[in-house]
């Protein structure tokens, strides 16, 4: 007895399920799980799976036997297609059935997201700030001081809330480990909370097209245990906060920047080669954008700096501390061949202070050739 093909589609639509929802959700779509709101994205992820599957399978299944079964036969080309009057019923449940799918899926999706923000007794403040092509974390410490940092240190357990800036245009805060991300838009303070829950090492990543560089804007994420994360925290030098104010309320606007010290002193020290290294691997991000062999830096936004700093300083006629000077402070006056005009940040004369400035100098000056 030939099965009617409404029974046959059915049959077809199941067979089709049962094979390709397992693969579906077999397929390791994300990276490890590394924090409570990766847990309930991940579970949402998967229920969509769950209720997609079968919908594009059983739709599919009604295209292609549409194909085979109404196609045109030699013949009739001529002929129009048989009059066939709506279902009315059949109408009223393809509309009502999606509408309630969609409402109830939003409402579980709605609840998830609000659960992954709920604010969480304990919570550490970490400010995110972004700028071409880099990003910076601080660690407030006393008022007016932060501990300040190109890669993300966290204790596993303990909430974190990210206040979250940019210093020029709008980057993508993405953690992929923690399925979490939100755009840094300058003039304003978004906010992100993330409880980790994995120990290891994960990627930030700026998930936003920003520039030339935006390639290069990468950072990394570090979990740790609380004593060992108490421990690299009380290592840290204390500088002066960023110049970016970051209200609890979340409408943090650009503050005034800390003023330069005067020459030869400031909250660093004295001016010194090894600390104009630590703040080029660390805090200043060079970097992330420049080659460096003695650095151990590999950044292709910028100029190899190990071999163009002497050729350039030559062809821009300046002494060699001069010229890398006013590299850092007026990055514009002189562009090194084959780089674009306006990809390296013109603040680091307002951000560094005086003797940050001559510490990179001197390191610089030492290192190349």
């Amino acid at each position: 007895m030939r099965k009617h093909p409404v029974v046959q589609l059915l049959l077809i639509g199941a067979i089709g399920t049962a094979i390709g929802l397992p693969i579906a959700l077999a397929i390791p779509w994300f990276p490890a799980q590394a924090a409570t709101q990766a847990h309930r994205i991940d579970t949402l992820y998967h229920v969509l799976l769950i209720v997609s599957v079968p919908i594009f399978v059983g739709v599919l299944s009604v295209v292609l036997y549409s194909v085979w079964k109404f196609r045109m036969k030699p013949g009739e080309e001529g002929k129009d297609g048989p009059p066939i009057h709506g279902n009315t019923r059949l109408e009223v449940v393809w509309t009502a059935a999606p509408a309630i799918l969609i409402v109830a899926l939003c409402t579980y999706a709605y609840t998830v997201l609000h659960a992954n923000e709920v604010t969480k007794p304990g919570e550490r403040t970490v400010n995110v700030i972004g700028e071409q092509f880099a990003w910076y974390f601080t660690y407030p410490s006393s008022p007016g001081k932060s501990v300040v940092t190109q890669q993300l240190y966290l204790p596993k357990g303990q909430p974190v809330v990210f206040k979250i800036h940019s210093r020029d245009v709008i980057h993508e805060f993405f953690v992929p480990a923690f399925r979490l991300q939100l755009a840094a838009v300058p003039g304003i303070t978004t906010t992100l909370r993330a409880t980790p829950d994995r120990l290891g090492v994960y990627s930030v990543v700026c998930n936003q097209l920003c520039g030339n560089g935006h390639a290069t804007m990468r950072a990394t994420v570090h979990v740790l245990t609380p004593a060992a994360f108490q421990a690299w925290l009380a290592k840290q030098p204390v500088q002066p906060s960023p110049g970016y104010s970051f209200s609890s309320a979340g409408g943090g606007a650009p503050a005034p920047a800390p003023a330069p010290a005067p020459s030869g002193k400031a909250g660093n020290g004295s001016a010194t080669a090894a600390a104009g290294k630590a703040i080029f691997t660390g805090s200043g991000g060079c970097g992330a954008c420049h080659t460096l062999a003695d650095a151990g830096t590999t950044g292709a936004v910028g100029p190899n700096l190990g071999i163009r700093l002497v050729p350039d300083a030559k062809k821009r006629g300046l002494p060699l501390a001069a010229f890398i000077n006013e590299s850092i402070t007026k990055p514009n006056a002189f562009i090194a061949p084959g780089y674009p005009a306006g990809v390296m940040p013109q603040t680091f004369g307002q951000t560094l202070t005086a003797t940050q400035i001559q510490s990179l100098v001197a390191y610089l000056a030492s290192v190349t050739k």
